[in-house]
């Protein structure tokens, strides 16, 4: 069976927290490694974690493993490269505070179809991959995002943007591994590293593989758009290091037109 390591990455998050605890507990799939790093937050979130492992362990029926590391880290990012390297699923999944899965049975579904594909290719593809809706604060639907996965991906559809959200990347466990978070990057390191995932299953001539469905509910304002000038800069030095200088800027100014149309439209 297909195990699935959900990874969460917490700093004082007691306030949004609970949501994605019980999002990622009501899955109906039993094979859910769920590994929590935290940055030693000084709320209430570790007192939250406890009781959600308790909770997990004591109703006397099948629940999913949970991990929980909490120490000082250097950022984002390294925190979550302590994630990749605890992780026992042969898929990772980032799903942070405030996030939820979709529906109960979106783990399911995304298992369903890798052991589909698994049975048609003798292969799991580098990466599985969905759709997300923007919420609220309260979980409220908002809008979809403006960048929509292609049916067909490559590590080449990244150079029109990050088409498909990171809280529904569902990346090969083992080649994680060997693609850590550059932490050089303080915005969109997470951009760079499906960038570098994708790469790496292309060399290794594994499929990617559209799940056709909606995976995640991303809380709305995340740290990229609360620093969106420095993430804009930063992004446009990852595509430069992906597909050149020139394919960069060149996309970078039609984002810019795109923004201000939809800023005006609104």
């Amino acid at each position: 069976m297909i195990k699935i390591t959900v990874a969460t990455v917490t700093w004082n998050a007691a306030a949004v927290l609970q949501r994605t605890l019980d999002s990622v507990a009501e899955q109906d799939y039993p094979h859910v490694q769920h590994v929590v790093v935290d940055g030693r937050s000084a709320d209430n979130t570790l007192t939250m974690l406890r009781q959600y492992q308790e909770r997990e362990s004591t109703e006397g029926v099948e629940r999913h493993e949970i991990m929980v590391l909490s120490e000082p880290d250097k950022g984002l990012y390294d925190a979550m490269n302590k994630a990749i390297a605890m992780a026992e699923g042969d898929y990772i999944l980032f799903l942070n505070a405030g996030d939820k899965f979709h529906e109960p049975d979106t783990l399911s579904k995304i298992a369903d179809k890798c052991s589909k594909l698994n049975a048609q290719c003798s292969m799991l593809p580098a990466v599985i991959y969905g759709d997300t809706d923007i919420v609220d604060d309260e979980g409220h639907f908002l809008r979809k995002r403006h960048l929509r996965p292609p049916q067909e991906l490559t590590w080449k559809s990244f150079k029109h943007g990050m088409l498909v959200c990171h809280q529904a990347f569902f990346a090969r466990t083992d080649i994680a591994k060997r693609t850590p978070y550059n932490l050089k990057y303080r915005f969109s390191a997470d951009y760079d590293w499906c960038i570098r995932v994708m790469k790496e299953g292309s060399a290794l001539s594994l499929p990617m593989a559209n799940a056709d469905i909606i995976v995640a509910d991303y809380l709305d304002g995340g740290m990229t758009v609360k620093n969106h000038r420095s993430s804009l800069m930063e992004r446009l030095r990852v595509m430069a290091a992906h597909y050149g200088w020139l394919t960069a800027t060149g996309m970078h100014i039609g984002f810019i037109f795109r923004a201000l149309k939809r800023r005006i439209k609104s």
